[in-house]
């Protein structure tokens, strides 16, 4: 089922959007002072145009980490396949988990899939069994490990 936000108007972003966008992806730090320098025009402007795009829901700044410089090492994909009980249930449990990072309700082969981080392998265990699999509704897990990441990139929203 997907969800769409109704109460956020749509806008279109013009070219100075774009800029700005793209400044902050570069440096999310980055002064509505030093902004505006870059793109030629008032500091004023440049926040009432931030403050439309994140009012919008067009844009937000955010933090993001880094899995692992603060040290996880094992990335999962975890798949879950529901039976007796709603999906929707299901994922807002799986995400109060703490190692889950992400979760969609998704079609296809599985109900649900998730991306978790650990530490170690150590915990893989610990993850499964005392926590994913107690879940009620859960018919079936089935989990991939990330051998390599060739991708690790958050500016996955086109802004053209």
């Amino acid at each position: 089922m997907i969800k769409v936000n109704e109460q956020a108007p749509t806008i279109q972003l013009d070219e100075v959007d774009q800029k700005i966008v793209a400044l902050l992806r570069k440096d999310g730090r980055a002064t509505n002072q030093e902004l505006a320098r870059k793109l030629g025009m008032a500091a004023a402007t440049v926040s009432a145009r931030i403050r439309r795009l994140e009012n919008s829901k067009a844009m937000k700044v955010v933090a993001v980490t880094d899995f692992a410089a603060i040290g996880y090492k094992v990335l999962l994909a975890v798949g879950v396949q529901v039976q007796g009980r709603p999906a929707e249930q299901v994922a807002q449990e799986l995400a109060r988990l703490p190692e889950v990072f992400s979760v969609h309700v998704v079609t296809g082969a599985r109900d649900i899939e998730t991306l978790v981080a650990l530490h170690d392998f150590d915990e893989l265990h610990s993850l499964l069994l005392r926590d994913i699999a107690k879940i009620k509704g859960i018919r079936s897990i089935e989990c991939g490990i990330a051998a390599e990441v060739v991708k690790y990139n958050f500016e996955v929203a086109p802004i053209s």
